[in-house]
């Protein structure tokens, strides 16, 4: 069952904060959270900011209505104070971070939170379940892409995750590159190109394949892709060609030993004379999989499972840490879990060539400018109102261009350490 608002993500814990802090009179304390990953995901070299344009709208509709306070107080998950600090909750602090698709490493402070205690808790849920599901599928679909060099990548995993997720995971995947999607949602929520083929069903819904390639072609015209591997690869091309003539637009083929199926079917096109037409492969296709056909003759990239659940790595591993109370620093000292203190300030420092060589990180100071130096957080909200945002194109292209410039040993697909250190230089 769906809950009734997006405000009914909040936690149980932390509305029990809220409610123990509105007692003795902390909530309205200034605070400071920052959200950031105390390590990559195992054999990641870069993380990627996704999300942050679904999460601010998010944040600014982020209400509790007359129904979801009724819900909580019934189930004794509030008291009435509570349900009235609630029934009136607007966020009126200020957000800044890193741009969506920006990269990010180890202690990299993507999101910081100003406000009073219990606005800021009160996101804690929804900004880490936003932020750590799209920064996982960009990661993922950004390696991808750069294993594809430059060929079109399609997404295609709608139904390998949840009805929402699949939404969102399109939008991050797009915004890594990828260069269109089957899911129509997103096309019509994001403006993502949308495109798509038909499944075996459809061939074998047919009397045979032929029949069932004439009606695709009859339907929608020869710029369309035929799906040959129903059953005999090599004869479906054949079919496919005798149908739609050697100006079919493509093939796609799904199953099989990719490379070996590649070379065949694209010696076989050529030889009907469909010199034109394109080669498409799809069947549980990642980053791995995508580098070892690179050398054979594939045209596009059709990927699901694998960027949906971000190839290995379904979360971003972010935390939502409170870093400074009434402008002083506060720090988590737990083994294995301790934080830095204070609001920290993000810089990426660059060689004249624009090539990136270390992200500094300062506590409670000022940066110590350099040329070529960048400032990586920018004003999302202030004073509660939503500042303008770049539009999905412009953060892929953001992201594009900071792939180019970390050094080339941080888009390898093998485990190794990050693309550039981080220092932090903490409070004096």
């Amino acid at each position: 069952m769906e809950t009734s608002t997006p405000a009914l993500m909040t936690d149980h814990y932390e509305l029990t904060m809220i409610s123990a802090a509105l007692k003795d009179g902390t909530a309205s304390r200034g605070c400071v959270f920052e959200v950031f990953s105390r390590r990559l995901p195992t054999g990641r070299r870069y993380g990627v900011v996704a999300g942050t344009g679904r999460l601010i709208d998010l944040i600014r509709d982020f209400r509790f209505d007359p129904a979801d306070v009724d819900y909580l107080r019934s189930a004794g998950v509030i008291d009435e104070t509570t349900a009235k600090w609630l029934a009136d909750y607007r966020f009126t602090g200020d957000v800044e971070g890193y741009a969506e698709g920006e990269l990010f490493f180890p202690g990299s402070p993507i999101l910081t939170v100003t406000g009073t205690f219990a606005e800021c808790v009160v996101l804690e849920t929804l900004i880490l379940s936003v932020l750590n599901h799209d920064s996982a599928i960009a990661a993922a679909a950004a390696r991808m892409v750069t294993a594809a060099r430059g060929r079109p990548i399609i997404e295609m995993g709608s139904r390998r995750t949840h009805e929402h997720a699949a939404v969102a995971a399109a939008r991050a995947a797009y915004l890594a590159g990828f260069a269109s999607t089957s899911n129509l949602a997103a096309g019509r929520s994001y403006g993502i190109p949308t495109t798509g083929t038909s499944a075996h069903a459809f061939t074998l819904l047919h009397d045979d394949e032929p029949t069932a390639f004439g009606s695709q072609v009859a339907a929608l015209g020869k710029n369309t892709t035929l799906l040959v591997d129903t059953y005999d690869i090599s004869q479906g091309i054949r079919n496919a060609i005798a149908v739609a003539g050697p100006d079919l637009r493509a093939v796609r083929i799904d199953s099989g030993d990719l490379s070996v199926l590649a070379q065949q079917s694209r010696e076989l096109l050529d030889s009907l004379g469909a010199t034109e037409t394109k080669i498409v492969v799809s069947g549980d296709m990642d980053e791995y999989s995508i580098a070892t056909l690179a050398a054979e003759p594939v045209d596009m990239y059709g990927a699901g499972t694998a960027v949906v659940t971000g190839s290995g790595a379904p979360t971003a591993g972010l935390v939502y840490k409170l870093v400074e109370v009434e402008g002083r620093p506060v720090v988590k000292r737990s083994e294995n879990k301790a934080t830095v203190g204070g609001r920290k300030i993000a810089v990426r420092r660059h060689k004249p060539t624009g090539t990136a060589i270390e992200e500094i990180i300062y506590s409670q100071g000022v940066p110590d400018h350099q040329a070529n130096d960048r400032m990586l957080q920018r004003t999302f909200i202030q004073a509660g109102e939503v500042q303008q945002l770049p539009p999905l194109t412009e953060s892929r292209e953001h992201l594009r261009q900071c792939l180019i410039s970390i050094p080339w040993e941080g888009l390898k697909l093998s485990a190794g350490d990050p693309a550039i250190p981080v220092v932090i230089i903490p409070t004096a």
